[in-house]
């Protein structure tokens, strides 16, 4: 079957650009797979600008989140995402729109890193080693971004850090004692509770699908109706 991919590109220093590629496969490959042998059959070079399509991938298996983008307007791995799961055969691929493009499909998500600091996503000291089954589901989290991209009340730089942070906090939360909760509980709820407006986009895209409004139930009754009862 012929497929039209469409891939908006930008290079380094941010000139922008789109190409088209017609692409042929007899067989149901991924997205990942793909855009690897456009790279590398060097098919990217039907157009003038003869450069690699750049793209992050690691792992190819949905466990580590590195290659997510933007295809035909829905937020996914590119390893999850296969040419069958598409009506037509019409392919249009894009960067997350929410970080910085670096390159190509390459964004820069270290935001999110700088906001799981500003939480302080890390235990100081001993902490109860079984957090049960809350935290096993919060810990499928792959920090790939896409319920950022997705959440309308996440923007980079603003105080509500989204469902990236949401995570590793339900795990903190369940794991401390009360006296360990109490600062990241504030925490908690600066970031997390009081920017969430429950639109819950980001509970359908996840690709882990992890029951992210369970998730918020639990660590919401942790961080502030608890809190609350006690003052």
């Amino acid at each position: 079957m012929e497929y039209t991919i469409t891939i908006a590109r930008q290079r380094p220093g941010g000139e922008k650009y789109r190409q088209t590629i017609n692409y042929e496969s007899d067989t149901d490959k991924s997205i990942a797979m793909v855009l690897t042998e456009i790279n590398s059959r060097k098919l990217y070079m039907t157009d003038k600008q003869a450069t690699p399509i750049k793209w992050e991938c690691s792992c190819l298996q949905k466990k580590c989140g590195a290659c997510a983008m933007v295809i035909n307007g829905r937020p996914c791995l590119a390893c999850d995402r296969r040419l069958s799961q598409w009506c037509g055969n019409v392919i249009e691929i894009k960067p997350l729109g929410k970080f910085p493009v670096i390159e190509d499909l390459v964004v820069d998500r270290s935001v999110m890193q700088e906001e799981l600091k500003a939480v302080k996503a890390w235990l100081d000291s001993s902490s109860r080693a079984d957090g049960g089954e809350v935290c096993y589901e919060a810990s499928r989290c792959l920090q790939c971004g896409i319920c950022l991209e997705v959440c309308p009340n996440f923007a980079p730089g603003d105080s509500f850090f989204g469902m990236s942070a949401a995570m590793p906090l339900t795990r903190l939360l369940r794991q401390m004692d009360d006296a360990q909760r109490a600062e990241v509980s504030k925490l908690y709820s600066r970031h997390i509770y009081e920017g969430c407006g429950k639109s819950l986009a980001c509970r359908d895209i996840c690709p882990a699908g992890i029951d992210i409004e369970d998730m918020l139930i639990n660590s919401n009754a942790l961080a502030v109706w608890k809190r609350i009862r006690k003052k």
